[in-house]
This record gives structure tokens, C-alpha cells and sequence, in this order.
């Protein structure tokens, strides 16, 4: 629960923090901008609520690492669900109502994380999970958007070291296997996710350690 506040109290705040030309600067997310990229903060904070009120009375078939489908190649911005968060944050078009949403939405999302059970099972795209589980999930999903945020803001503040390591550590077990040490933590996210692409030193010390990427979550 900690983890999952940590990383999202961070992520928040940075979004608070920006100037209204940065919502037009591109995101580190393919096809969108940033102001894409926080509407869709914004539908996640959503399904955070959703999903804490949501009990399930069946054991759990997930957990923080199997939560996530990987696919064989990044997106690429053009799948339909992409497309309408592109209209959606458009419709916003003052940054300032866009901040607005995500505080009022986010803030919630963060009270209900922290009054929730992590024993108790929740339901969420046709699975069960914790809630333990679940929002461990989430850390590795707000860190990595917090980079993408951040790719082409500069000055604007990077994930909390903490999130960082929790996000990576999680990242290895959906890898099934350790990334190389000489990786950092942010490097090993953006590399492991396909954000950027391998150095050649990066790409063997990757097949050496049998890590396979990129994985692309979803």
C-alpha cells in the first residue's frame, strides 16, 4: 500500500506541477502528448476505484506479476482505445481543467487505496485478484508512466528511487528473470518495456542474463 502511494502521490504531483505549454509536448507513450497521456491518468484512476469496489467472492487468478498481458511489440498508438483518449483530452482543451480532474479523481483513487483491504479479493477484467496485488501492480503502471511523462520535460522530477526499484523488481518477475546489475533501475524499465532501444553493451548483457524484450505490457 505504501509502494502504490509513494509512486502515485509522485506522479500526481508532477502533473500538478506543470506549465500549460507542457501538455503539448510529446509523452514518452507512441502517438500521444503529454495531456494524452494524464487524460489516461485519469481513466486509470477510475479503474482503481472501480476495481476497490468491486469484491469477488472466488479465490484469486492472478497476481501482481500474471495481472499483466505481454505482447510481442510495443503499441503503436493506433488502436482504437489509444485514439479516444487522444479526442478525450483534446475535449478538455484548458490544461488547468485537466489537472483539475486528475486531483479531484486521483486523490480518491489514492484515499481508497489506503483504506482497502490487501487480503481482499477484488474483480477486474475478468479476473481476481488481491487488492494487494493489485495495487502492487499499479506501482510498475505509474512508474512507467511517470517516465513517459517526463521523457521530453526537462527539469520536470523523476519517479522516487523507491518506485523505481519496487516497479523494477516486479518488471523481473513478469521477465522471469533478473535484468543485468549494471542497468539502472530506470534504465532497465525503459529498456525492458521497449521505451528505448538497447545499447549493443545493454542488448548482450540482456540475452547473457535470458532476459527477452522488449515486454510489452497490457
Amino acid at each position: 500500500m505504501d509502494d502504490f502511494s509513494t509512486s502515485w502521490t509522485a506522479l500526481r504531483e508532477t502533473v500538478a506541477g506543470l506549465a500549460d505549454d507542457d501538455f503539448a509536448q510529446p509523452s514518452g507513450c507512441t502517438g500521444w502528448l503529454v495531456r494524452d497521456l494524464v487524460c489516461h491518468l485519469v481513466i486509470d484512476a477510475q479503474d482503481v476505484l472501480i476495481t476497490l469496489a468491486t469484491p469477488a467472492d472466488t479465490p484469486p487468478t492472478r497476481d501482481a506479476a500474471s495481472y499483466w498481458e505481454v505482447a510481442d511489440t510495443p503499441p503503436t498508438g493506433e488502436d482504437p482505445l489509444d485514439a479516444l483518449t487522444v479526442r478525450l483530452a483534446a475535449a478538455y482543451e484548458d490544461p488547468g481543467l485537466l489537472k483539475f480532474h486528475l486531483d479531484d479523481v486521483g486523490s480518491a483513487a489514492g484515499r481508497a487505496a489506503v483504506l482497502a483491504d490487501p487480503g481482499r479479493a477484488v474483480a477486474t477484467r475478468g479476473e481476481v485478484l488481491t487488492a494487494g496485488d493489485y495495487l502492487s501492480a499499479y506501482v510498475l503502471e505509474w512508474t512507467l508512466h511517470h517516465l513517459d511523462l517526463v521523457a521530453h520535460l526537462r527539469g520536470a522530477p523523476r519517479p522516487p528511487a523507491e518506485s523505481l526499484s519496487t516497479a523494477r523488481a516486479l518488471l523481473e518477475r513478469i521477465a522471469g528473470a533478473p535484468f543485468p546489475a549494471e542497468l539502472s533501475d530506470t534504465d532497465a524499465l525503459l529498456v525492458g518495456t521497449g521505451r528505448r532501444e538497447p545499447s549493443s553493451a545493454e542488448r548482450a548483457a540482456l540475452s547473457g542474463a535470458g532476459v527477452r524484450i522488449p515486454l510489452s505490457l497490457g
